[in-house]
């Protein structure tokens, strides 16, 4: 594994001819959720049965929230404080919120995306990510129009209810993952799987994998996003 820093984000990159991310595999970029450390994610590319010579890009988000994460970190902040009372009392989670920060998360992601593109030139880029992370990927595969041979939400929600609706149709066609806990407390299943009917019904290519479980990533779903990442670049 290497650590290099492009776009601003600090990156960790493993997988390919050397496990340093050399040759000319495509690439798989996962980013990480809320409160995770930056290499949280990286165990994967040793478990993703995907095809040889694939080049895993891990970045580490934005800030660093210190205190009680224990470097853990975010792509915008998040008061989980004000989110656990909410969830207490039943509340509805609101899908139209724009959160403050997402607007420079994603112009950094994509900025470190277009140097991927030019210092590992890989054939095909499949993005995706985990809880925030899924969010993130989701809003910059739809706010661009950059090439991604596929999309993968795990335990993600739905954002910009109204501004995303908008843009899916230019997605169409685009293979997606999505896969989520029916039992999630943090983020509502119903929620993740309304945003899966929206973008299938846009016309974007969704597998869907819903699984007995919480906010995680069991085994199950980690076969599934293997089928589908080799399904995706072939």
């Amino acid at each position: 594994m290497r650590i290099e820093t492009w776009g601003g984000l600090k990156l960790r990159i493993t997988g390919g001819d050397d496990r340093e991310g050399s040759g000319n595999g495509p690439v798989v970029v996962l980013l990480h959720g809320f409160g995770a450390p930056g290499e949280d994610l990286v165990s994967l590319w040793r478990v993703l049965d995907v095809p040889r010579g694939t080049r895993f890009v891990f970045p580490e988000a934005l800030l660093d929230l210190g205190g009680p994460y224990a470097g853990g970190r975010a792509w915008w902040n998040i008061d989980m404080a004000r989110l656990e009372q909410s969830i207490a009392r039943g509340e509805t989670r609101d899908t139209q919120q724009v959160p403050e920060g997402l607007t420079e998360a994603r112009a950094r992601v994509v900025e470190m995306l277009a140097t991927v593109d030019a210092k590992l030139t890989p054939s095909k880029v499949v993005l995706g990510g985990f809880s925030q992370g899924a969010m993130l990927s989701c809003d910059v595969a739809l706010r661009t129009d950059r090439p991604l041979a596929g999309l993968v939400l795990l335990s993600g929600t739905f954002l910009a209810e109204s501004e995303w609706s908008t843009l899916m149709q230019a997605r169409k066609g685009l293979p997606v993952f999505m896969s989520h806990g029916r039992a999630d407390r943090l983020l509502p299943f119903a929620i993740s799987e309304l945003l899966s009917e929206r973008l299938a019904a846009a016309g974007l290519d969704v597998t869907w994998q819903p699984f007995n479980g919480g906010h995680e990533i069991p085994g199950g779903v980690l076969e599934g996003v293997g089928a589908f990442i080799r399904k995706a670049l072939l």
